[in-house]
């Protein structure tokens, strides 16, 4: 199943690094924040990209492994890397190269929804990860985003902008667009999952979740009709889902 961004490579590069992203305003700050980097840390971001988080976490005096399954990411990560960090092309479901417990953390981003066998991610982490070592995973939040059965919806009689679910505890997945100014020509395959079940792959790994946040947007609708209410609700319902998870004594 084909799920690598490679061959959007470079403009998927100019989305993340742009001033007003998601990446920049939101993840950023505070993946920082949980994942603690620091000299003497030794960190594995888990479908790295073009090593937007790495190069951050590197910066701030960790050591940093990254992986993806883009070759095409990789080397736009390799020669963007200016500390101690260093990429290589490796799906997230075999990582079988890695010694086991050789990690303080592990860090995931917009990416465990576009790996399909995530039990195996997971135990592949919790392997590498010494007793006690964290778990960081973002995601886009799945009781709210759900790839063609969740959309906005408006009730301007009660004066209120609301987030219609269609179907949450089913598993699916859906042929999802990479760019979606440019529809149809390059495809990836999004997997959505509900919270039981990243809480059950989880704990089979041995990682016990320490903390859930919700992060909501920093964007604000166009002056308009329904303005008020879109900005209201984009404060209300939140965009991502960040789980920090901690591997028990017991798997290591």
């Amino acid at each position: 199943m084909k799920t690598s961004w490679g061959n959007v490579a470079n403009w998927y590069d100019g989305v993340v690094n742009d001033e007003d992203s998601y990446q920049n305003k939101i993840l950023l700050p505070n993946i920082l924040r949980i994942v603690e980097p620091a000299k003497g840390k030794t960190l594995l971001d888990i479908a790295c990209g073009q090593g937007f988080f790495s190069h951050a976490m590197a910066a701030k005096g960790a050591r940093v492994f990254g992986i993806d399954i883009s070759p095409e990411l990789v080397e736009i990560a390799t020669k963007h890397a200016g500390h101690a960090e260093e990429f290589h092309t490796m799906s997230a479901e075999d990582i079988g190269k890695l010694k086991t417990a050789s990690f303080d953390a592990a860090f995931s981003v917009l990416a465990i929804q576009n790996i399909e066998h995530m039990a195996k991610a997971f135990k592949e982490a919790s392997r590498v990860l010494k007793p006690g070592g964290k778990l960081v995973l973002v995601l886009n939040h799945p009781a709210f985003r759900i790839p063609g059965k969740s959309a906005w919806g408006n009730d301007d009689a009660a004066g209120v902008q609301y987030r219609r679910v269609d179907e949450y505890l089913s598993e699916s997945r859906k042929d999802m667009d990479m760019n979606p100014a440019n529809p149809g020509k390059e495809m990836t395959v999004s997997f959505h999952r509900p919270l039981q079940a990243y809480s059950k792959s989880l704990a089979n790994a041995g990682f016990s979740i320490a903390r859930i946040e919700e992060w909501t947007s920093h964007k604000e609708s166009q002056k308009g009709p329904h303005k008020i209410v879109e900005d209201r609700a984009r404060k209300e319902i939140p965009l991502f889902m960040c789980l920090e998870c901690v591997k028990v004594a017991s798997h290591a």
